[in-house]
């Protein structure tokens, strides 16, 4: 049976494409047209509904922007959703609030289905390189199945034991990435402002012990005022939100985030949402302005 795959968007395509090229037998469906198209190319099948997807495939992977895009691909809360999951592994790949990827999981096994979560770390470059690291948790017998297909994405991935557990994973990984990443942008800011010669700032960073693979493409980046999309203001902000509303939940103090999440916020306000994250720097110049 080919292996599906649901959702080619900025991180989806880059992904079906490393799996098609990895000779994956795979049929593919996304809202819009042209992207399923360019995995066609690549040897994959186009299906022209989800729910032929989820017919002609036993396991089917998951990259949708959220839980909702999620429900109305599966038609959830309809009977449609059981006829269309039962006897099938769902792969969930985006990133959603782990007590929305708990219900998900129920309401799979209850139709007969069989639920993994494998949310990834990396923007659009390292999916486009298949160096990806994915997260993994679900039943057993499952993660093992779904392991193999992951190797074209994933230079490491690592199990994380039962649902949700490695969606749980993600939002304390995501807030390292986004606070790094929003400190970095006020580091950039503070040396702009004070006249320093950028360059030589970008020297100093990438050749001390906090440089990473991280910063200096960001830093790249913020030096050339290259805001082309990697992983976007946009979804930050949500990702940010997900984490702060995380952190809440579980009666703990996340001030760091809490601060990050209301910069994006200002950030998308502003008309960056589609930008690079780094984009984030705009609210910081709005809110140096204001002063």
């Amino acid at each position: 049976m080919s292996v599906g795959f649901i959702g080619l968007g900025h991180m989806g395509l880059p992904m079906a494409l490393n799996m098609a090229r990895a000779g994956t037998p795979l049929v593919v469906w996304n809202r819009s047209p042209g992207k399923a198209d360019l995995v066609a190319r690549a040897g994959a099948t186009v299906a022209s509904s989800p729910a032929q997807v989820l017919r002609d495939a036993r396991t089917v992977f998951l990259m949708l922007a959220n839980g909702a895009a999620i429900d109305e691909v599966l038609e959830r809360g309809t009977p449609r959703f059981a006829q269309m999951v039962a006897g099938r592994t769902l792969v969930h790949m985006g990133t959603t609030a782990a007590s929305y990827s708990e219900r998900l999981s129920a309401d799979t096994t209850s139709a007969g289905g069989r639920y993994v979560e494998a949310p990834v770390s990396g923007s659009r470059r390292p999916a486009e390189a298949g160096e990806l690291v994915g997260m993994v948790a679900g039943p057993d017998a499952a993660v093992d199945k779904v392991l193999p297909l992951l190797a074209p994405l994933c230079s490491t991935t690592v199990t994380c034991g039962q649902v949700p557990n490695a969606t749980r994973m993600k939002l304390a990984v995501n807030l390292f990435l986004i606070t790094q990443v929003t400190g970095l942008a006020e580091a950039f800011h503070f040396a702009e402002k004070h006249g320093l010669d950028l360059e030589t700032f970008r020297s100093v960073l990438d050749s001390g012990p906090m440089a990473s693979s991280v910063s200096r493409i960001k830093l790249e980046k913020l030096v050339r005022g290259d805001f082309e999309t990697q992983a976007s203001i946009s979804d930050v902000h949500y990702n940010s939100r997900l984490v702060a509303e995380a952190a809440s939940r579980a009666r703990m103090s996340s001030p760091v985030i809490d601060t990050c999440r209301d910069l994006f916020a200002e950030a998308e306000r502003l008309g960056h949402g589609r930008a690079d994250m780094v984009a984030v720097l705009r609210a910081l110049e709005a809110r140096t302005e204001a002063r």
